[in-house]
């Protein structure tokens, strides 16, 4: 007997493209992107750069690579970058920069993922043989770890101006920069302002398949290819996936409000079954839900969750579950889930 409708909340990542995007990968245009001759790629990555407020961008497979192509040009393989604690440049990126090109991540304590110049006074030290240079600050918009919380225009600004000051480049993680220009009600260009380079995801909230971006000037973005391709991310007819992007663009940046309100509701309806939920801290598509004083491990409520059909995540080894919505799930998706969560709960006694 087939199990009940699987609703999954794990990420945005598993969004599927939508039917137009089928279309456009299967009817586009494609060259050689490693030789700079594939016309969907560039018109990818000239709409992206507008967009951005950069003057170019360069199509890689991944968010991580995106990064990592960053912050290997801007340290020149040596010196540190500052980042948050839980950014995902810190926390979830496996340490590529000591392994990939020998640079140090600095981690600064963040409050809901973000920071002020104060907090980044103790990294710009002499120039000592003890210490490694600080060549780049990172910020991430939204901020994964804390639960898609953003930062505005103006808090970006600040550390790119105490960045600048110190010599040191600022570069913006915005894998979701989308969902905090949306929740914000401001445009991309104005979040990215005063950054060096920006890296961007197509395959999240937006739906797209594959793809991110990175940004910046021309010359940061020519170096940026030298080293995608040394990453191993230069790909060929790359058009059929950028064709994806494009109708991303087009088609579901303003649909992520409905997200945000989708895990909104859902943030209230756990709160109400007495999950330790932030629910004014929910601001864009993730809720994190604390297990503490419910009775679950962190772990057991997973799995609690998969035998009903829901799938969720930890968000690390602590007490804490990350639901993450987007296209595929509904608001009425979002009321089965709370329904079937409820269920779980055994009569007068704690959650198990």
């Amino acid at each position: 007997m087939a199990g009940p409708r699987v609703l999954d909340y794990r990420s945005d990542t598993v969004t599927q493209p939508t039917d137009a995007m089928r279309h456009a990968m299967a009817t586009a245009e494609v060259g050689d992107d490693v030789y700079g001759d594939d016309p969907t790629v560039n018109r990818l990555q000239d709409k992206v750069a507008k967009l951005l407020g950069m003057e170019a961008a360069l199509f890689v497979p991944t968010g991580t690579m995106g990064n990592q192509a960053a912050l290997w040009v801007h340290t020149g393989r040596n010196g540190a970058i500052v980042a948050e604690t839980h950014s995902h440049i810190s926390f979830y990126e496996g340490g590529a920069a000591a392994l990939l090109y020998g640079a140090a991540v600095l981690p600064v304590p963040g409050k809901a993922g973000t920071f002020a110049p104060a907090d980044l006074e103790r990294f710009w030290l002499p120039r000592d043989p003890h210490f490694a240079h600080v060549k780049v600050v990172a910020v991430e918009n939204t901020h994964n770890w804390s639960g898609g919380r953003t930062w505005s225009a103006a808090q970006t600004r600040t550390i790119a101006d105490a960045a600048h000051d110190h010599g040191a480049t600022l570069h913006l993680d915005g894998a979701r920069v989308w969902n905090a220009a949306i929740a914000r009600k401001a445009s991309v260009a104005s979040l990215c302002k005063g950054a060096d380079s920006v890296m961007v995801c197509l395959s999240k909230g937006l739906s797209a398949p594959v793809g991110s971006l990175v940004a910046g000037s021309a010359d940061f973005v020519a170096k940026s290819r030298f080293a995608r391709k040394t990453l191993g991310g230069g790909m060929r007819q790359a058009g059929h996936l950028a064709a994806a992007g494009l109708v991303a663009l087009d088609t579901c940046v303003e649909r992520l409000a409905d997200d945000h309100a989708n895990a909104k509701a859902l943030a209230k309806g756990l709160a109400g079954l007495g999950f330790g939920v932030d629910v004014a801290a929910t601001e864009t598509n993730m809720v994190m839900a604390d297990t503490t004083g419910t009775g679950w491990t962190a772990q057991g409520f997973v799995e609690a969750c998969k035998k009903a059909g829901i799938l969720a995540g930890r968000r690390d080894a602590g007490p804490v579950v990350r639901f993450v919505t987007h296209r595929n799930v509904s608001a009425a998706d979002g009321k089965e889930a709370l329904e079937r969560i409820a269920a779980l709960r055994p009569a007068k006694r704690p959650l198990k």
